[in-house]
């Protein structure tokens, strides 16, 4: 479906649920309404704070929903550690602007010399694992600790080696879904952001119609029509997945 086909699908489906309370909306509110609704769906594929749901690596039909949005750098391609703290031994990488979901890393590090890819364990803030000779990060083991705090990512390297490359596998945010170019030729600021001409959903096809019913959804109970419980059902596509 293109934008505008979602606009149309989106309008027929909250007419329908009620045509005499029904607020027309303008362009750029049902653009918000059919990002808010992709957000919630990725958020739902990649991050899930239920445990009924499915969640990213658990089926293969929720790695291919959104397949299209995970980066996997290469080595040579990845994020360079640029601030030291002497304090902690530690370095810090600064997340891409994109960057959205953690899947997973490594770590290129050098040492007296040598250099090598080591394998990378996330710890919690809490974890006392710089302090185990079993557990903290080790060249000599290959193995690295990183956590993520404000700025980035804490690489905590303790004094054996320097990291020279962070390489991420992560999920990106989603590209705006936008139709401005129905609405004024100069366009229209969507949180902060100038968009001009059109922009389609990327997410697969197959998934239009789903993003479409989770914001009808939404702007149903955002317009508190009376209707919006018999719709509810939709919403529970992730869990039947």
């Amino acid at each position: 479906m293109t934008v505008s086909s979602m606009h149309y699908d989106f309008k027929q489906k909250l007419n329908r649920l009620d045509s005499e309370k029904y607020r027309d909306l303008v362009v750029p509110e049902i653009d918000w309404k059919l990002n808010e609704a992709q957000e919630v769906f990725v958020k739902t594929i990649a991050q899930p704070r239920i445990d009924s749901q499915i969640g990213f690596e658990s089926g293969q039909r929720t790695i291919d929903d959104i397949r299209i949005l995970v980066v996997e750098q290469k080595a040579g391609n990845g994020i360079k550690p640029a601030v030291y703290d002497a304090a902690e031994n530690s370095y810090i990488a600064t997340l891409p602007l994109d960057y959205q979901y953690y899947i997973n890393s490594s770590l290129v590090a050098t040492s007296d010399g040598c250099t090598a890819r080591l394998n990378v364990r996330q710890v919690q803030h809490d974890d006392r694992v710089q302090a185990s000779l079993f557990d903290e990060s080790s060249f000599l083991w290959r193995e690295a600790n990183i956590m993520f705090m404000e700025g980035g990512i804490k690489i905590l390297t303790g004094s054996e080696f320097v990291p020279t490359e962070l390489v991420l596998q992560y999920i990106r945010k989603p590209r705006l879904i936008y139709n401005a170019a129905e609405w004024d030729a100069g366009g229209y600021y969507l949180d902060g952001v100038l968009l001009t001409g059109t922009q389609d959903c990327e997410l697969p096809d197959v998934l239009h119609r789903e993003i479409v019913d989770l914001a009808v959804f939404i702007a149903n109970i955002d317009l508190n029509l009376p209707t919006y419980a018999t719709k509810k059902y939709k919403t529970e596509m992730v869990d039947k997945k």
